[in-house]
Formats: C-alpha cells, structure tokens, sequence
C-alpha cells in the first residue's frame, strides 16, 4: 500500500512538472498579425519592439543558455534602480550581424557569434525601463518588420533548427519572396516542458 502510495505521488508530481512548462510560458508575447497562413508557415508583421540583447559567441546552445542567463540577471533586478521587469516570450536567438550573410543551412556553424534577445513588455518605453548594470546587456527600440515564420514543436536540437530553416528557405524561394536578414530562433518555452508541448519558430525577415 505505501509503495502505490509513493508511486501515485510519483506520477502526479511528473504530471504537474510537465504541465508546469506551458502554464509558466502563458506570458505576454511580442505583438504582432497574422497576414496569411500555409500550414505551419505564417506571414506577420510584427509591431514595434523593445527588447534586451547580449551577444555570446560559440555553439548555438551554450550560446542561449550563456544568454539567457545575462538578461535574466537583468530583469530579475540586477540594474540600477533594482526593478524586476516581467518575463515575456518568445526567447529570439540570430547570428549576429557580424556573420556574412549565407544560405540559411551554411548559418548553422557550430561556432559563431550569437545575438539573444528577450521582448521587453509593451507597458514600458526606453525612458522608462531600468538602466542594466551590465554593460553586456544593451535596449533596442526595433522597428515594426514582416516575418515568414515557421513554427514546430519538439525540442530545438541542431537537426530540427536545420530541418525547419530549410523548409521556410524552400518556401521563401518558391513564393519569390525577397529576404532581409538571416534566420532568427524564437523558444517559447522552460527547457523542462516536455517536447510535444513546446513551441519552437524559425524566422526570416522579408519584404513588405
């Protein structure tokens, strides 16, 4: 009887842990409109944007997490007038402008420059947000752009990033579309939501 005890509690806390991911990432999320839809692919214009940036170099992954870690520390109150600033979604992640631009499976080297981006909520202006103690984290006010967006679930591994980075290529290709700037990776999820939950996009910029 204790053992079934512990393992019904096993199995509700397993339960709870992997809900936990998708509740925690039901946060405001950059703005933007849907302007036509195939498939998994859609067609947005975003809004304008605030957003925090760092740049980290080498592999993709330690990039992100190495990134991540910067801003946090940023939005949890380490500035200069201690504030926390609401965690928003989605996580972007592009090379950094400093990487010639190539096709989009030559952008996937394993040691590169690296730009993460957290969106800063909507209620704030780039006078009103707190000034980063780290001289790493930098505001940038980004203008209102056009994406072509993929979206996938699963887990944001180097072969699913490639695989979906060439099928928004393909598209972009057959479509004519003209491109203007190198595919960006947005994570909207904790690493610890279970992969058929996740919410994973690969993003080009293209012109309106």
């Amino acid at each position: 009887m204790k053992k079934r005890i512990i393992w019904i509690v096993a199995v509700l806390l397993l339960i709870s842990f992997a809900l936990w991911g998708p509740i925690v990432s039901n946060v405001e999320q950059a703005r933007y409109t849907v302007i036509e839809t195939y498939g998994e692919i859609e067609i947005r214009d975003y809004a304008p944007m605030i957003v925090a940036e760092t740049e980290v170099a080498g592999e993709r992954k330690d990039a992100i997490g190495q990134g991540f870690r910067i801003i946090a520390d940023y939005i949890f109150g380490n500035n200069r007038q201690s504030n926390k600033v609401a965690m928003t979604a989605p996580v972007m992640q592009q090379p950094s402008e400093k990487i010639a631009m190539t096709a989009p499976v030559m952008q996937m080297a394993e040691n590169s420059a690296w730009k993460i981006r957290f969106v800063m909520p909507s209620s704030y202006t780039m006078a009103t947000l707190p000034t980063p103690n780290n001289d790493k984290v930098r505001l940038r006010e980004l203008p209102g752009k056009r994406f072509a967006v993929i979206k996938f679930s699963g887990t944001a591994s180097q072969s699913n990033l490639k695989e979906n980075s060439e099928l928004l290529a393909d598209f972009i290709n057959r479509k004519n579309m003209i491109v203007l700037s190198e595919p960006a990776f947005s994570f909207f999820n904790p690493p610890w939501t279970l992969p058929f939950l996740r919410r994973n996009e690969v993003m080009v910029e293209i012109s309106k």
